[in-house]
């Protein structure tokens, strides 16, 4: 019930505030405010995500999805029917046209977010800074930036941030939560901005907040590393963050038992352990902005996610923020990847009503 009158309370302040612009553009007022959108969900609420960047070249080649009763149905909508109220999306400077490899364009995510959006879902933007994937083993600057010294690299990160971050702002879209930088342990922009040079990754990360924060000061700004059960991992990273004055608001974490090839009974009260430590640490938020599971065995995956949502949840004070899952709809056959949570026949596994409780 407390919920309930909260979610109409901030309803109700949103639109006095509406009422009160509209009044003194009434009265001429020549200062143009941006135009802020209002969420469908309520604010605050636990994110229960879903990474979709393959989603728009799923549709492009014809994959059609469907509903548990056989039914043609929007992908979007099939994941906000599991409970997912959160869609994360990757985004690349100057990718190619490859259909897995390539696309997540700021014209493409742009368009994504707005479509999102209109379900009502909460949006995260995961800026790789690369034209393609970036992650530990490989952070590859765009090749437009190839040759660029370090001081215009500083300005290459900045004015893409700020630029992709205006263009969903024009088109009605200001992001919860943005992502500087993917997997970064030993950094991003290799080699200028390596990890074993903190000083100047420090510097690079503190544009990309500088120019998400710029567009809307509200917006969250995450860092992000992998294998979220590795406290020393964490705390040799954030401990370096701290000593070189990174800015950041969450510290989000990669979660996958698969690639750390053992069950998730084995490390997840290490995730706990580290999601906690890392709150009472550096007073920060914290979130698993990545995770998944093997296709082949539902039931699993599902009690793994169940289980980190737990995690999460179980952080004190309301810092645990949410999970989301990486690719839920990259069906094997068409992606090639293991770790989606959707079926041969086009419809989601069940994996995914661990999000709805």
């Amino acid at each position: 019930m407390k919920k309930t009158i909260k979610f109409y309370i901030n309803i109700l302040t949103a639109l006095v505030f509406f009422n009160l612009a509209s009044c003194q553009n009434d009265a001429g007022s020549t200062e143009k405010d941006p135009v802020v959108t209002v969420p469908i969900t309520e604010n605050g609420s636990f994110s229960k995500g879903a990474d979709v960047g393959w989603l728009s070249q799923m549709e492009a080649t014809g994959y059609q999805f469907y509903d548990a009763d056989g039914s043609k149905k929007d992908c979007l909508q099939l994941l906000k029917d599991r409970g997912i109220n959160t869609i994360r999306l990757r985004v690349w400077v100057n990718p190619s046209n490859h259909k897995i490899d390539g696309h997540c364009s700021p014209a493409e995510t742009v368009t994504m977010a707005v479509r999102a959006q209109k379900l009502g879902m909460r949006i995260m933007i995961d800026f790789h800074y690369s034209d393609s994937w970036a992650d530990p083993g490989k952070q590859t600057k765009p090749a437009a930036w190839a040759n660029h010294s370090f001081t215009e690299l500083l300005n290459d990160v900045y004015k893409h941030t700020f630029d992709v971050l205006t263009s969903l702002k024009t088109a009605g879209v200001t992001p919860e939560w943005v992502q500087v930088g993917n997997e970064i342990p030993d950094g991003m922009l290799w080699p200028e901005g390596k990890s074993a040079n903190f000083g100047q990754l420090a510097q690079l990360l503190n544009k990309g907040y500088e120019a998400t924060k710029a567009v809307n000061s509200a917006i969250k700004v995450i860092v992000h590393l992998d294998q979220g059960n590795d406290n020393g991992r964490f705390r040799w990273f954030f401990d370096n963050a701290k000593a070189n004055n990174v800015k950041y608001d969450v510290i989000g974490m990669s979660y996958y038992p698969y690639w750390l090839k053992s069950d998730y009974k084995a490390t997840i009260a290490e995730l706990q352990n580290n999601l906690n430590d890392m709150v009472s640490r550096y007073g920060k938020e914290v979130m698993v902005v990545e995770v998944g599971g093997d296709y082949t065995l539902a039931q699993n995956t599902k009690d793994m996610l169940t289980a980190v949502i737990n995690a999460v949840k179980n952080v004190p004070n309301n810092k645990g923020l949410g999970v989301i899952y990486w690719e839920p709809e990259g069906e094997k056959s068409w992606s090639g990847y293991q770790l989606s949570a959707w079926q041969s026949n086009g419809k989601p596994s069940t994996a995914l009503d661990a999000f709805k409780e």
